[in-house]
């Protein structure tokens, strides 16, 4: 662990970016929205008063491929896999322990809200304001997606795997908390995510199990490095410390951390998912679709990251560095994300998908959009496609060392 934590690089160099918060604006911001993100792709409904309503005028929110989805998977498999009589590969000793440390519940005081939320976000206008509040918008979802995951999976595994059962239940606990959390961030500027709505309304995506643990363990721990990146950097240059959301973010990432150790235990109990060559395709497949999906995303962002004090895309290649460095410990293959030729093809992805968002903010007619779109496509599917076939890297044991509970930083 020390020799890998040895590794990590100084934050300190992500620090070149002038703030940009303006003053207060006294009676700016007065009234509260309740957002709600239908299943159709490109309405919400908004309702706009001095109390939360649940009536309102739709408004358009553009959501993509890119956007946090929510998922499903087939139960009925997830319960064959954690039967004990039929899988002679999980180890109960091992859960038991994680679910120990899922009870011992280390967060339940952590998340207490003060007065320096509200006075902070009164702070924060212009430009910066509403990237800040699609940055809440967005986590809030992707928290209460692994929510609605975890707690399905605990309930439908209660009779078959009590202990997995559990953990999944705690984990639920740990995405509804930072869902809530966030959500009251939304609050401080005047918003609030109808998450009742989302459940009903929201379209899910239907991911095979082996397909929820790649993507799970990835998206966990990509988390965690993101997390922790961001709170060191920001506890190095407090100047730039905006919102005091990322004071909580050093406590609030070993739940990301605890997450993805449980991924980690729920893939070695199923070696068939590990130990074979369809495994290294779809290990590698998994890791460009997360690694890709955060750099398009992030890039397209990059006031609220400059807002923080960070450079965008050095801060996604450390993290995407750091989660590449420990996916390899379990995943059987991984991405040569340290050679020069990934960034390079990551900024050329970048530079394309510019160009088909301006394409589609153009006034051209629908066909000419679509006209205009096929070469552009090509060319990102092209440069996924040759990132793909780098030479990989040739990782992961499924004879891992025994669990031992532990924090990483």
């Amino acid at each position: 662990m020390a020799a890998e934590m040895a590794l990590v690089k100084p934050i300190s160099k992500f620090s070149n970016v002038t703030p940009k918060f303006g003053t207060p604006r006294m009676g700016s911001y007065s009234k509260f929205s309740i957002i709600r993100m239908s299943a159709s792709p490109t309405t919400t409904t908004t309702s706009t008063s001095t109390k939360p309503s649940k009536k309102g005028n739709k408004t358009s929110i553009k959501e993509t491929l890119l956007t946090p989805r929510f998922y499903t998977t087939d139960f009925d498999e997830m319960e064959t896999l954690f039967n004990t009589e039929i899988n002679k590969n999980l180890k109960q000793a091992e859960f038991e322990a994680l679910l120990q440390e899922f009870k011992t519940d280390y967060n339940q005081t952590h998340f207490v809200r003060n007065k320096e939320f509200k006075e902070a976000a009164d702070k924060i206008e212009g430009p910066l304001r509403q990237i800040f509040v699609e940055f809440l918008e967005r986590s809030c979802t992707a928290e209460f997606s692994g929510f609605l995951l975890y707690k399905e999976l605990g309930r439908r595994l209660k009779k078959t795997n009590p202990v997995v059962a559990e953990i999944f239940s705690l984990m639920s606990r740990d995405e509804a908390r930072h869902a809530g959390f966030l959500n009251k961030g939304l609050s401080d500027f005047n918003l609030a995510l109808d998450l009742g709505f989302l459940t009903k309304a929201r379209k899910y995506t239907f991911f095979k199990p082996k397909f929820i643990f790649y993507a799970t363990y990835l998206s966990e721990k990509i988390g965690y490095w993101r997390y922790i990146t961001i709170y060191r950097h920001l506890k190095a240059n407090p100047e730039y410390q905006c919102y005091p959301i990322f004071k909580y973010f050093e406590n609030w990432c070993q739940d990301e951390n605890r997450h993805g150790d449980f991924f980690s235990a729920l893939m070695k109990a199923q070696p068939q998912f590990l130990n074979d060559w369809k495994a290294k395709l779809w290990a590698r497949f998994f890791c460009l679709s997360v690694y890709v999906t955060m750099y398009l995303n992030d890039c397209q962002r990059t006031a609220f990251y400059e807002g923080i004090g960070l450079d965008t895309k050095e801060f996604d290649m450390h993290v995407i560095i750091e989660t590449n460095r420990t996916t390899a410990r379990i995943f059987p293959a991984v991405l040569d994300v340290e050679n020069p030729e990934f960034k390079q093809r990551l900024d050329r992805m970048v530079e394309i998908n510019e160009k088909i968002l301006a394409v589609g903010e153009s006034n051209d007619m629908a066909l000419v959009k679509n006209l205009k779109r096929i070469p552009l496509v090509a060319a990102l599917v092209s440069e996924l496609l040759a990132t793909y076939l780098m030479p990989p890297i040739e990782s992961g044991s499924v004879d891992l060392a025994e669990f031992e509970p532990q924090l990483v930083y």
